[in-house]
């Protein structure tokens, strides 16, 4: 049977109606649009004084800005009113234009347990032997310094820190410095230039990064932990040289890290130093997140893999993590710490470290050492190692993917999908834990992940109360990725299906 030329629609008819639905749907759109310009804040509007300036800064006119970022903006920047220890207290806070601006409540959130901060040793508290010292030299010294080390700002604790931070890694000397990422950004100018090449990895810490840059040498980047990137690179810039002039490079630094902050990996040491020796250049590590947290002795990376310090030219960490403080140091060879005194920049025009920082970094580093009489130090770095260990298996056996090594106290954690974000920092918060939730640009856009720091304060009743919620969430959130099946283990209680993480 025939259709009737009245309801069989022509293609011109087909045409035009899809245009007109199109239409339709493009004025709906620009409608929408429109509504939500005028509910935007007129603040962050450029002022009519200004429409004929190039804008200062573009920020919002980025789109990952303005159409995720400000939706899950309130995961962030979470203002707390306690000291950063196991448990912290949490400044309630809220928006009524879609995160664009907060108000306060004027409610305090109580013992959140605490799984974002670096304290991996737990010597960010306000009590015990690190606090009363600190107390005692803020009144012998007060809190500032008011000039450089080169002028009249260099104290007697300033040398003694010093020589102790040497003693402790083992090595002829050390400096240091008032803020942790200067002593990358502005140190490393001062070791290179023009005529250098830096092997940076690739997820580097924005430190290094723009230590590198600054210093004018040429940067090349391998993939990350990659032994065989590195090689190729090396003997590239050995059979080639500089680019054009074929000269050999002025000298050759490879710059790693001893745990990466976003990934939880620990560098392949004895494999960088070996090439490193093979192909004459020179090595300088970040010890940032690894020393204090890594080893038996906690004295990080170099002590994790039984090597010896001088075989690495250029020791770098920092004060901020395991050691509850601020601040961070170079160490290497005497003549290398004398030429920066005078040459870098961080030591010659930046205030000297505060007094009281000083000497929360002594007390807890001879913590550490033992020199305290004690063995609290070493027990402390023990427990960070069973909690590490601990933690990071039952999540696995729950079904979660986590990137990293078995022994880093970083653990990320797979969200991938970058909506899971908010979803996943404000579902733990309900729940009385707090967390930190990573997403692009720190990561790749697919990567998003919740990253949690283990420390040495935590009990097991708190990650045991944490595991419980993240699995609760998990479930709710479906971030349980892992598709293959473990047994669990025979310590903990059985659950109907454990799941192991795989490596796609």
């Amino acid at each position: 049977m025939t259709e009737s030329p009245a309801t069989k629609p022509a293609d011109g008819d087909v045409c035009q109606r899809v245009k007109n639905g199109l239409n339709l749907e493009k004025n709906g759109v620009l409608k929408s649009l429109h509504r939500c310009h005028e509910q935007q804040p007129k603040h962050h509007c450029q002022p009519e004084e200004e429409e004929d300036f190039v804008p200062l800064y573009q920020d919002f006119e980025n789109f990952y800005t303005r159409n995720l970022y400000m939706r899950i903006r309130d995961n962030w920047n979470r203002p707390i009113c306690s000291v950063p220890g196991a448990k912290v207290d949490l400044m309630e806070r809220t928006s009524r234009d879609y995160n664009w601006t907060f108000e306060y409540t004027g409610r305090v959130v109580l013992d959140v347990i605490n799984l974002g901060s670096y304290n991996y040793l737990g010597f960010a508290e306000n009590t015990g032997p690190c606090a009363d010292s600190a107390a005692e030299i803020t009144m012998k010294y007060g809190v500032g310094v008011a000039s450089t080390r080169q002028e009249i700002g260099n104290l007697d604790r300033h040398e003694e820190l010093e020589k102790l931070v040497a003693k402790f890694l083992g090595v002829e000397s050390a400096m240091v410095f008032g803020m942790g990422f200067a002593t990358n950004s502005m140190n490393i100018p001062a070791l290179t230039g023009k005529g250098c090449l830096i092997l940076s990895d690739e997820l580097n810490h924005a430190s290094l990064v723009l230590g590198a840059r600054l210093s004018g040498s040429t940067i090349r980047v391998f993939k990350h932990n990659n032994m065989q990137s590195l090689e190729k690179l090396l003997r590239d810039a050995i059979v080639h040289g500089q680019p054009r002039t074929h000269r050999p490079w002025k000298k050759i630094l490879i710059v790693v890290e001893g745990i990466y902050s976003m990934e939880g990996s620990i560098v392949r040491l004895p494999e960088v130093i070996d090439l490193k020796k093979r192909y004459r250049a020179y090595l300088y590590l970040d010890e940032a997140h690894s020393i204090g947290a890594l080893g038996s002795r906690g004295r990080g990376v170099v002590d994790y893999f039984g090597l010896d310090p001088c075989d690495v030219d250029v020791l770098m960490g920092t004060f901020t993590k395991s050691f509850g403080a601020a601040g961070g140091y170079i160490a290497g060879k005497w003549e290398l710490i004398e030429y920066l005194r005078s040459h870098s920049h961080s030591a010659v025009y930046a205030t000297s470290m505060s007094p009281p920082v000083v000497e929360q970094i002594i007390t807890s580093m001879k913590c550490i050492m033992g020199e305290d009489g004690t063995t609290i130090g070493c027990d402390r770095v023990r427990k960070l190692a069973e909690n590490t260990v601990y933690f990071r298996r039952r999540l696995r056996e729950m079904g979660f993917i986590i990137y990293g090594n078995e022994d880093s106290p970083v653990v990320p954690m797979m969200l991938y999908m970058p909506a899971k974000i908010g979803a996943f920092g404000r579902e733990m918060l309900k729940r009385n834990i707090g967390v930190v939730v990573v997403g692009f640009p720190a990561t790749p856009i697919i990567e998003s992940r919740a990253r949690f720091c283990i420390s040495a304060a935590h009990t097991k009743e708190m990650l045991d109360r944490a595991l419980s919620v993240i699995s609760e969430v998990g479930d709710l959130l479906q971030l349980k990725y892992s598709r293959r099946r473990i047994q669990p283990s025979l310590s903990l209680p059985c659950d109907d299906i454990v799941f192991e993480d795989i490596d796609d």
